[in-house]
């Protein structure tokens, strides 16, 4: 009897005993799983903000990223030039712009009945404006100031090495709406006998280069040769590299000595009565050239002549060995960050 009663009491404590070690067991997983969850849930948020906050960093320094994460913070895009706003022309008797042409570039064509007499695309009364050896301090600006105020367009050729002494200027006029093409490096006469056909290739394409390289972004694949001296193996490299070639129909001739801002009217005002269209080719290096131009636009609005705004289909996609070649001479470095626009290196954050 005292056995059994003993077996007896002997099982129950094992039963206890065999409970209770389970739910120790079973309490002590829990608490081993519970740290994981609880630390997901509490993870420091500003961790994650900071890793996010060192691949703007690296993103920011090479390149904007593709896809940011918020737009919080995403850099805020920034174009390599002020970014041109449609606005109202607050001149309402403006010259203005009567039509945009587009001029697709493939082949190498050229436009101008001095030297081309292929394409004539322009119609009675219609006028191109044409500035040759930009940017100018003073000079430029005061061309940018007349346009403006008549709320018309040119289509500017730049030398090179401007381009590089003065690429604020011509970033105007890039902002400003007017096309940029180019003009050489340093303004060589191209058809020289002293010329050869590499030095000639170099001053077109390092041209192209410095205009880019002061711009921040392509210029138009439209050049107008140096004095309209063409030279002919560059009229066939130009069309190789796809780039339209300018000569004009009159010259304004406000270049030569003695030109004053009357006689710059009276000159493209003559030969365009005679013509009765034309494009128009002037130097917005001259100081004259801006003095004239807003007699010349008032004239031209009071002869019934209109504006016709000048754009090329595509870019023009500079050589790389040319890019590096404008940075040697200039002796700027070459880094990588040398050639990115300022707006993705230096922003306004506070103001």
């Amino acid at each position: 009897m005292r056995n059994a009663l003993g077996l007896m009491l002997a099982s129950v404590l094992a039963a206890v005993v065999i409970a209770a070690g389970g739910w120790f067991y079973y309490s002590s997983r829990a608490d081993q799983a519970a740290p994981k969850t609880i630390a997901a849930r509490a993870a420091d948020p500003l961790s994650a903000q900071a890793k996010l906050a060192a691949k703007d960093d690296v993103s920011i320094t090479a390149a904007i990223a593709d896809k940011p994460t918020t737009l919080a913070q995403a850099p805020a895009p920034a174009p390599a030039i002020p970014v041109q706003q449609k606005q109202t022309c607050a001149n309402p008797n403006a010259l203005g712009v009567s039509r945009v042409v587009e001029i697709d570039t493939t082949g190498g064509p050229g436009f101008g009945f001095e030297t081309f007499k292929q394409f004539d695309f322009l119609t009675d009364k219609e006028v191109v404006l044409t500035f040759d050896d930009s940017p100018w301090p003073v000079n430029t600006p005061a061309v940018l100031k007349a346009l403006g105020e008549e709320c018309t367009k040119g289509l500017f050729f730049s030398v090179g090495k401007h381009a590089m002494w003065h690429p604020e200027i011509l970033r105007q006029v890039l902002a400003q709406g007017h096309t940029v093409g180019t003009h050489t490096w340093s303004h060589l006469n191209l058809n020289s006998k002293k010329m050869t056909e590499q030095q000639a290739k170099d001053e077109i394409e390092k041209g192209f280069s410095a205009v880019k390289l002061a711009l921040g972004t392509n210029p138009a694949p439209f050049f107008r040769f140096p004095q309209l001296q063409h030279n002919p193996a560059m009229v066939t490299y130009l069309g190789t590299r796809n780039v339209a070639m300018w000569s004009t129909d009159l010259d304004s001739f406000d270049f030569r000595k003695g030109a004053t801002p009357e006689k710059i009217v009276e000159t493209v005002m003559t030969k365009l009565d005679k013509l009765g269209k034309g494009i128009v080719l002037m130097h917005d290096f001259q100081k004259h050239t801006g003095e004239a131009l807003p007699t010349l636009l008032a004239r031209l609005k009071a002869g019934g002549y209109k504006i016709v705004q000048i754009k090329a289909k595509t870019t023009f996609q500079s050589l790389p060995e040319y890019d590096e070649a404008v940075l040697k001479d200039l002796k700027v470095p070459t880094a990588s960050t040398t050639t990115r626009p300022i707006s993705s290196v230096v922003q306004t954050v506070s103001q």
